[in-house]
């Protein structure tokens, strides 16, 4: 005879995943970004265009920090699911430069296509863009 055990119900909004991506700081490896990007944001059920959205912004994210990163190191991203949220985090390490330019086109993009963006100054030489989309969250008109 053998024993049935009841296996709870899985509370799908309170699921919570991490995912790191190491690249080399150099654009020709945003395509594989992208397509995290893009797959993470599926998973979470994003709608087409809230996936486009998010895959446009780490793309423009991650352009800010290129610029400034030194050669030869790596960009890394951090990407955290929770519930109908996403929250993405691009960092590279720079030389004497810790904060993107808030006043410039890209972070107006930024902050137009995620639903919080944000810029983390954890120590000089190291620049960081956090991204926050929300399923279901409506862009501002």
């Amino acid at each position: 005879m053998t024993e049935e055990t009841e296996t709870p119900a899985v509370d799908v909004t309170g699921i919570r995943d991490a995912v790191s991506v190491r690249l080399p700081a150099v654009s020709a490896y945003l395509s594989v970004l992208r397509t995290a990007t893009a797959g993470l944001a599926a998973r979470l059920d994003f709608t087409l265009d809230q996936i486009e959205d998010l895959r446009i912004a780490v793309d423009e994210a991650c352009a800010m920090l290129l610029r400034h990163a030194v050669p030869g190191t790596d960009l890394q991203a951090e990407f955290e699911l929770t519930g109908h949220e996403m929250t993405v985090r691009v960092e590279v390490s720079t030389v004497g430069v810790s904060a993107p330019k808030r006043d410039d086109f890209a972070w107006m993009v930024l902050t137009a296509l995620a639903d919080d963006v944000d810029a983390i100054s954890d120590h000089p030489d190291h620049m960081a863009i956090v991204l926050r989309k929300r399923r279901g969250a409506a862009r501002p008109a």
